[in-house]
């Protein structure tokens, strides 16, 4: 069997239940807009009475909760998460689960070059987090608009799609680097989501103390904040770069260390 098709047959079952879970928490997430909504209760005055620190951390501070896109952008923090991790764990394991499962002599009976077993493997995680991608920007839009009371909220949604769609770039090949440089294939996958989770707690330190905010060049999750993007004009060159360079960087360091890798059969 081609090896793109056996690795998206093998993570369909995955990637269908995670696209569950997404559509899920946008619709559960919407939903408690209009419970709110419908309450009468400001939800601007409700969060303004909250914590400091709660509304550093979600991020309320900037968006408008009256409306849909506000809501969904502070609900977009969430769904960010869930794609971030999901890109890291598939990332690590589309390149380490041969060895995990003891499958390896899979890729030496084929007449396929390493160079091109790992493009088939990463090209199979592309389309993977493209699909996860397309089913949460389709499902939001669904969604979001059918509460919207006539508000645009496309373009909103879209230019957060594309950040986040970065973000699981990024993080994809985070755990594929990950998992063709270290030797125990088994610990890629916890290290992988270990330094997603380190990286998304930067993040919300530095939303609470300002005096830390050059730090956030050293997490992924400050590049693409909804406030910005959705309030704050676009995405910034710089961050597109950093992005590129370390996709780019990291896609390099996986090919090196694949090729040179000893696979345990």
């Amino acid at each position: 069997m081609n090896i793109f098709l056996r690795e998206m047959k093998a993570h369909r079952k995955s990637l269908i239940f995670w696209c569950i879970g997404v559509i899920f928490m946008v619709a559960s997430g919407m939903n408690k807009y209009v419970s709110l909504y419908s309450s009468g209760q400001s939800m601007n005055d409700l969060m303004a009475d909250m914590p400091k620190s709660f509304q550093a951390i979600m991020g309320t501070g900037t968006f408008d909760l009256s409306k849909a896109s506000g809501y969904y952008g502070v609900l977009f923090l969430y769904l960010v998460l869930m794609a971030t991790i999901h890109a890291a764990m598939l990332g690590a394991n589309i390149i380490a689960k041969e060895e995990r499962d003891k499958t390896t002599e899979f890729l030496f009976v084929k007449p396929a070059s390493r160079n091109k077993i790992l493009t088939s493997k990463l090209l199979a995680a592309f389309v993977n987090i493209l699909i996860f991608n397309l089913v949460t920007f389709v499902s939001s839009i669904l969604i979001v608009q059918k509460y919207s009371k006539g508000e645009e909220v496309s373009d909103d949604i879209s230019i957060l799609m594309v950040g986040m769609f970065i973000l699981q770039l990024l993080f994809m090949v985070i755990g594929t680097a990950i998992a063709a440089v270290k030797k125990n294939p088994k610990k890629a996958g916890s290290l992988s989501t270990g330094i997603l989770l380190i990286t998304f707690i930067l993040s919300i330190a530095i939303d609470l103390n300002e005096n830390i905010e050059f730090l956030k060049y050293f997490t992924p999750f400050k590049y693409y904040d909804a406030k910005n993007l959705m309030y704050g004009g676009g995405f910034d060159a710089v961050f597109v770069i950093i992005s590129v360079v370390l996709i780019v960087g990291l896609s390099i360091v996986t090919y090196v260390f694949f090729r040179k890798r000893d696979l345990n059969v």
